[in-house]
């Protein structure tokens, strides 16, 4: 078995707010990934005394510890317990109502010798690879497909010149309306502190013997696919064998900068947190 892990701060200066773990037993027959993305709040007031890098270890560390104990549990189940643990550790001094309380995204995968099985919850990326190569992306759509008012304000954003005043009006209508759908009916879900989202997950198994490879990028990672263009899932699978989940990260890092080949810098976070996990079953 192969595991490699890389995980870069998308500025130097600031925290990085991505989780990456991953656990073997043992016994040496199976093992469990963890992957987060934390979600930075727009402001510091977001009625928590802790930061998301808190938030995320937390988290992470329960996932990590109960889909390895836990085999009797499901890993929506597991979600949600530790979810609740982790709300239960900062409830007495924070207000985990905010719409903006600490939360991420969340890649969960656990294997043994007969199954693999796997969560994803909002926009990080899960591929599997076949025992033939054939590469599935495992992705929680939803906040791609928002409804079609988000894509007319975030059109209007980027039809106004930077730096102006009209821009800055319409960034905030379009936050605005995205936060609306944050966690809510006709929305996007993430990991906050509410357990009920486990259920909205995206899950799956899939028999061992048919699954050669898993590997989970948050989205500062798979903007090498998702953003750039400067490959394919498959592709970016047959890199991260090659060369490494930190090399995914370097070129991403050249594209953002401009210094890459493929497509100019994309509107938006110039750099993000990237994390990507590679396991060779």
């Amino acid at each position: 078995m192969r595991i490699e892990l890389a995980t870069e701060p998308g500025d130097p200066g600031r925290p990085n707010e991505d989780y990456a773990s991953v656990a073997l037993p043992a016994s040496g027959k199976g093992g469990t990934l963890v992957l987060l993305d934390g979600v930075t709040p727009p402001a510091d007031d977001y009625g928590c005394l802790h930061s998301v890098p808190w938030f995320t270890a937390r988290l992470g560390g329960v996932l990590g510890e109960l889909s390895g104990s836990r085999r009797d549990l499901g890993l929506r189940e597991v979600l949600a317990e530790a979810i609740a643990r982790t709300a239960e550790a900062h409830r007495p001094t924070c207000d985990l109502s905010h719409s903006r309380t600490p939360q991420a995204t969340v890649v969960l995968v656990r294997w043994d010798e007969e199954r693999v099985e796997h969560l994803v919850l909002s926009d990080s990326a899960l591929l599997m690879e076949a025992a033939d190569g054939t590469v599935r992306a495992v992705l929680d759509e939803r906040l791609a497909t928002l409804p079609p008012q988000i894509d007319r304000l975030r059109a209007a954003v980027r039809a106004l010149p930077d730096g102006s005043l009209e821009r800055a009006a319409a960034a905030r209508e379009y936050v605005a309306g995205v936060e609306a759908l944050r966690n809510a009916e006709g929305g996007f879900f993430t990991a906050a502190a509410d357990p009920d989202v486990a259920r909205r997950a995206v899950c799956g198994t899939r028999p061992r013997a048919e699954v050669r490879s898993v590997a989970a990028l948050t989205d500062g990672a798979a903007r090498w696919v998702e953003r750039f263009g400067a490959g394919t899932w498959t592709e970016c699978v047959a890199l991260l064998r090659k060369a490494g989940p930190q090399e995914l990260i370097d070129r991403v890092r050249a594209l953002e900068s401009g210094t890459g080949p493929g497509p100019s810098t994309p509107r938006g976070k110039v750099h993000d947190d990237a994390a990507a996990v590679f396991a060779e079953l």
